[in-house]
């Protein structure tokens, strides 16, 4: 037993050390650089809770803050009732339903640039698809991307199109484990479809909603790429998010210590979303067993 114990920790031991340096050692110096002044230039200097005051009083930070809520507001909601809609109905017996499943995971596998990019051209005033659609049906708007009232929306449209499939992906498999004789045994006390699926699918789906909405929600909240590419921010800061504002304070004004206490705090955030998501898994099991 101890040699086996011994070939098992030496098994593990290039991943803890390769763990302990790029994942746990950056992350303690990220916490305590949260309570330094740093610029890159001189020296770290010890500010204390300075930089948490700053982030506090901040009314850019709490902005940022919340084009980060909204951007999760935006898309969480759809990704879960989409999903489960459109899992549903390729779980059920329909035509090319494999070339379905294909087609709407095809997308997530995509590189961010590329599908930003291309919906950016697709919302392009001047010759997008999306404007000459519009156009064609009489709706004569075209600054998408250039009005801070649809630029958030249209940025969260993206991404809906773009990591639907992994909603849909989760929810089938869930759909998997449901055992087709419970189904049998409603259609024989005479359930119909909308009864099975919303009287039978949802309530035992309750673990995999649970965890599509906190994957869901903590991918949404690390909103980055997809402003940074097509409105880098703007316009006016409308599309602003909290990830970009720390690297812009952190990479573009050197403010290294403030940068850090809003990671900081971010990670906080995150945290705590994981511990929920655990809590409502642990909760979901034990009501199952």
């Amino acid at each position: 037993m101890k040699k086996r114990a011994l070939n098992g920790y030496l098994f593990f031991l290039p991943f803890g050390l390769l763990y302990a340096v790029f994942l746990i050692y950056p992350l303690i110096q990220g916490f305590r650089m949260a309570f330094y002044e740093w610029d890159l230039f001189s020296a770290p200097k010890f500010i204390g809770l300075q930089n948490f005051s700053t982030m506090f009083n901040d009314p850019d930070f709490w902005r940022t803050l919340w084009h980060t809520i909204y951007f999760v507001i935006l898309t969480v909601p759809f990704l879960l009732i989409l999903g489960f809609l459109i899992a549903v109905l390729l779980n059920s017996r329909i035509y090319f339903g494999r070339v379905f499943r294909t087609l709407f995971f095809f997308p997530y596998v995509l590189s961010i640039t590329i599908v930003c990019s291309t919906w950016g051209f697709l919302y392009q005033p001047q010759f997008g698809i999306i404007s000459k659609i519009l156009k064609a049906v009489g709706i004569n708007y075209t600054g998408w991307l250039l009005n801070p009232s649809t630029a958030m929306p249209a940025i969260a449209l993206t991404t809906i199109w773009w990591t639907l499939g992994f909603s849909v992906i989760l929810y089938l498999a869930g759909l998997q484990e449901i055992s087709p004789t419970i189904y049998e045994a409603a259609a024989i006390d005479g359930a119909n479809s909308f009864q099975k699926t919303f009287l039978i699918t949802v309530p035992l789906l309750r673990r995999t909603h649970a965890l599509v909405l906190v994957l869901q929600t903590i991918a949404s909240l690390q909103i980055f790429g997809q402003v940074y590419i097509m409105t880098g921010g703007g316009p006016n800061g409308a599309t602003r998010v909290l990830i970009q504002y720390i690297y812009d304070q952190g990479f573009r004004y050197f403010k290294m210590g403030y940068a850090q206490a809003m990671a900081l705090f971010f990670f906080i955030i995150m945290f705590a979303v994981g511990i929920i998501q655990f809590r409502l898994m642990l909760r979901e099991g034990s009501d199952k067993d």
